[in-house]
């Protein structure tokens, strides 16, 4: 049994430390431009799950990017579906061969971007909260752009190494008129 019980453990801390590897979307199509995706408006739905898989949260969100230069805003406005709204404003730097850096006042630390082909893949780390606690949690995000000006993001929770919540997040861009 304590065996049985170690296998498990081992299994769940290598599963939990494995990524997805950008490389594999290099070829895929179409082509992910962030600078030119996140140019203008863009609508997107999303759902927040604990650990369990449970939708805890619900929302919608109108984002507005704006560049000059190598220099974009990324202006969120989130509406909760319980009532609740927040605001998330990103500072990106483009810093050329597909990499870029954002700041936002609620992120902790520099976020980091690469771009593969169709995906994009961000990581930072953010407090949390939850009830009455905040939680310290590491983000690894990846977007997939799909046809039509669909974009769609998978956000991993990450406490310790371990996926303790994901945030699933469909985005249109919007035209503009």
């Amino acid at each position: 049994m304590k065996r049985h019980f170690l296998m498990m453990i081992i299994s769940l801390f290598l599963t939990s430390c494995a990524g997805i590897d950008g490389e594999q979307y290099l070829d895929q199509k179409p082509d992910f431009d962030l600078k030119t995706y996140f140019n203008g408006p863009v609508k997107a739905w999303g759902i927040v799950q604990n650990r369990s898989g449970n939708i805890v949260k619900r929302f919608d969100v109108a984002i507005i990017g704006e560049w000059q230069g190598n220099q974009g805003t990324l202006t969120e406005d989130f509406r909760y579906y319980d009532g609740a709204t927040q605001q998330r404003i990103w500072h990106i730097t483009d810093l050329g061969n597909g990499n870029y850096e954002g700041r936002a006042d609620d992120v902790l630390e520099t976020a980091k971007s690469t771009v593969f082909g169709n995906a994009a893949k961000w990581g930072y780390v953010m407090d949390v909260p939850v009830g009455d606690t905040t939680y310290r949690i590491r983000f690894e995000d990846w977007m997939w752009l799909m046809n039509d000006g669909v974009l769609i993001n998978r956000s991993y929770m990450k406490k310790f190494g371990v996926t303790v919540g994901e945030i699933t997040i469909f985005m249109q861009k919007q035209p503009t008129h």
